[in-house]
């Protein structure tokens, strides 16, 4: 029987059945009611484990539904036993599901490494891992497309805009400045911390990894889906813990 994971972020849900560590299709939705999304996607096949990932209010009643439909439901927390025991050096109970299950892949994939891990989703989330699998701890910042809603909700002229594919490092319009500010404002805090960590393994993941991967000179690992990939890996634990 198949296992199913599911990160609710704060911008989107992403769901996936998985087997043996492999995920299956990765489903996305952006829509209010992510309850009605999962559970539709859940009736086609029961699962043995969920593994449930959740940034955003707690949702009692989503999780009855889900014991439901498997043997065994885990909600990531804190407290949640892992495959690996991951160790912090600070009180990590505020600590959210989707940055431990992104650690625990990180972890998992690059065993005895000093790791430093940028999250790219509607914040942009820094953690840092050391080779003795101790959770040093995070940073917090606003994310790509936060910056842009940010510099339109709070001024009275400026647009929201897409970025522009090109720019330069000096904005020679409002479009430009905007793109050239916000994009290379991130690059800067990117090499900051690398700069700042030299002997760290670099991983980028979330949905805007890839552009900033594209733009950086240091050699970074790209694994987009880290989040689901640690949720699967929690599932198969519980799956062979019988």
């Amino acid at each position: 029987m198949k296992n199913f994971v599911i990160d609710v972020g704060n911008s989107n849900c992403k769901i996936a059945y998985e087997k043996g560590g492999i995920l299956e299709e990765i489903r996305k939705s952006a829509q209010f009611n992510i309850a009605d999304f999962i559970i539709n996607n859940l009736k086609d096949e029961e699962a043995d484990v969920i593994v449930l990932s959740n940034v955003r209010e707690e949702n009692k009643i989503l999780e009855r539904k889900l014991a439901e439909f498997c043997r065994k439901l885990v909600v990531l927390g804190p407290e949640t036993e892992l495959p690996l025991n991951l160790r912090y050096k600070f009180d990590a109970t505020e600590m959210g599901g989707d940055r431990i299950a992104g650690i625990l892949g990180m972890a998992m994939m690059f065993p005895g490494e000093n790791l430093l891990k940028f999250d790219f989703g509607t914040a942009l989330t820094v953690d840092f891992l050391d080779k003795s699998d101790l959770v040093l701890g995070g940073n917090i910042s606003l994310g790509f497309r936060s910056r842009f809603r940010g510099l339109n909700n709070f001024t009275k002229r400026l647009p929201l805009i897409m970025p522009d594919k090109t720019y330069p490092e000096i904005g020679v319009s409002t479009n430009s400045a905007l793109t050239a500010g916000v994009v290379l404002g991130i690059i800067f805090e990117i090499e900051g911390y690398i700069n700042r960590y030299p002997d760290y393994k670099v991983v980028f993941t979330g949905g805007d990894s890839i552009y900033f991967a594209k733009k950086m000179k240091s050699p970074i690992f790209v694994v987009p889906n880290l989040v689901m990939i640690g949720l699967a890996q929690i599932a198969e634990y519980y799956a062979n813990k019988k």
